[in-house]
């Protein structure tokens, strides 16, 4: 899958940043991640961009900075110099005439060229940074004669990052086309898969295979009961006797990330347990997503996903009781323990949600976005229903929530694992956009296992 046409916007990006900061005045200067090698070793770490500066230069060359004059609007970006004893082993870097014709910047100059960076800057300037001045890609700025701020630009930032524009929107609907489709290669492998690292081999395989060099994050490859761990990170275990499989991966294309859960029936069909608390899962994000629109209140959305996650376990006879009640005491929490989605950009779980992880509340500790969402953000809709013995036995020894729980029912369920769907959405002014495009209807998804 190839980029949109045009260029990165990171000259508007800068615009935006310089805006939310309110000032006339002023230099932002941002600093890219520097190559380092592993500990005792010649080798690198992986390299990913920091996001913040890759916000304000689309560029994802390492040891790179950029900085951005707000009175004269002018974008300049820092490239590493030409290294003769790296050209042997890795061949020529981009040069600064080339990334001129690449970035959406004004002019391109070597790292060289910060030294002298300083002389240009009249005294009493303030000097935004996203990170101290003590890398060595820094210019020479003294203390005596500028302010420096090394906040207020990652705070804005992380704000202007919420509301995407077309490109960036661009971005995220190449990475969610081509996670779909991996998705889909997963499931064309199931049948003859005999452990979940080979379903977790298929995912990559095809994400590099569509362009997404890197991951957005870890995959959870989960069979069985594996699925009842939200983060589940061993992707090693056997899947002969398991009822189903949850899949939660997603590719990144051009720093710009995809989040996709499925759940999917090992066999090719659910199990009556299996389907019940399936069918559960996908009227909660049904319902969730047809909430969605410029300035809904994300806490209400979720609240929703609990009033309905309460309705189902009720129908299915795991819960008993008062609704109300049940909602109030926080019962659902313990099948339902996480929050509803988070907002996706560069960062999986991207910047600008105001999450509020010391609440009080057990229902909305661990909701990533609170508060109402602005159209143009992209937020996952991830609901679920896990069976997980850690947090539901002590539930059922606890002297409140146990009267709400039917044990003798419970057991039913507890092979199903857990059951997460997630799809990553397009808040609009009126309503959202899917954008991603793998079935999640239950006879589709066993339509997909069986055609294998």
């Amino acid at each position: 899958m190839e980029a949109p046409q045009g260029k990165y916007p990171a000259k508007n990006h800068a615009r935006k940043a310089a805006e939310a900061l309110g000032e006339k005045t002023g230099i932002l200067y941002a600093i890219g991640q520097r190559a380092v090698l592993h500990e005792s070793s010649d080798q690198e770490v992986h390299f990913r961009q920091r996001r913040n500066f890759f916000y304000l230069s689309g560029c994802d060359l390492a040891d790179s900075a950029v900085t951005y004059d707000i009175g004269s609007d002018k974008l300049v970006l820092y490239i590493p110099p030409i290294d003769p004893e790296s050209v042997i082993w890795s061949g020529l870097p981009t040069l600064p005439d080339e990334a001129k014709k690449i970035y959406d910047v004004d002019e391109v100059h070597t790292t060289d060229d910060l030294a002298t960076f300083p002389q240009s800057v009249p005294s009493s300037t303030t000097i935004y940074t996203t990170h101290p001045l003590t890398s060595p890609i820094c210019p020479p700025f003294e203390s005596s004669k500028y302010t420096v701020d090394t906040e207020a630009l990652n705070d804005v930032i992380n704000k202007c990052r919420v509301v995407k524009d077309d490109y960036e929107i661009a971005l995220t609907r190449i990475a969610n086309d081509a996670s779909s489709a991996s998705h889909r290669a997963l499931f064309a492998r199931i049948k003859s898969a005999t452990n979940e690292r080979e379903l977790e081999a298929a995912f990559v395989e095809n994400c590099l295979a569509l362009g997404c060099k890197n991951q957005a994050y870890d995959s959870i490859v989960a069979s069985g009961t594996n699925a009842a761990t939200l983060h589940y990170v061993h992707n090693d275990q056997p899947l002969k006797g398991r009822l189903n499989l949850l899949v939660d991966a997603g590719g990144e294309f051009s720093c710009y990330a995809a989040d996709i859960t499925r759940t999917v029936p090992l066999s090719g069909k659910f199990s009556p347990e299996s389907k019940s608390i399936y069918e559960l899962v996908l009227k909660m994000q049904t319902s969730c997503m047809n909430m969605i629109r410029h300035d809904a209140l994300w806490d209400d959305i979720h609240a929703r996903a609990h009033e309905i996650a309460i309705e189902g376990l009720l129908e299915l006879g795991i819960l008993r009781g008062n609704k109300k009640e049940i909602f109030d005491k926080r019962v659902s929490v313990a099948f339902f323990p996480h929050g509803l989605g988070h907002y996706l950009g560069m960062d999986t779980h991207d910047t600008g949600g105001n999450a509020n992880y010391a609440d009080g509340d057990s229902m909305f500790r661990y909701l990533r976005v609170r508060g109402r969402i602005p159209a143009g953000s992209v937020i996952t809709v991830e609901p679920g229903i896990y069976f997980c013995r850690f947090i539901l036995e002590p539930a059922l020894k606890d002297e409140v929530k146990s009267k709400y729980i039917d044990a003798e029912i419970l057991d039913k369920y507890w092979e199903v694992g857990g059951v997460r769907i997630e799809d990553d959405v397009l808040v609009l002014q009126d309503g959202y956009e899917n954008l991603t495009t793998v079935a999640s209807a239950a006879d589709e998804i066993e339509a997909l296992i069986n055609a294998s």
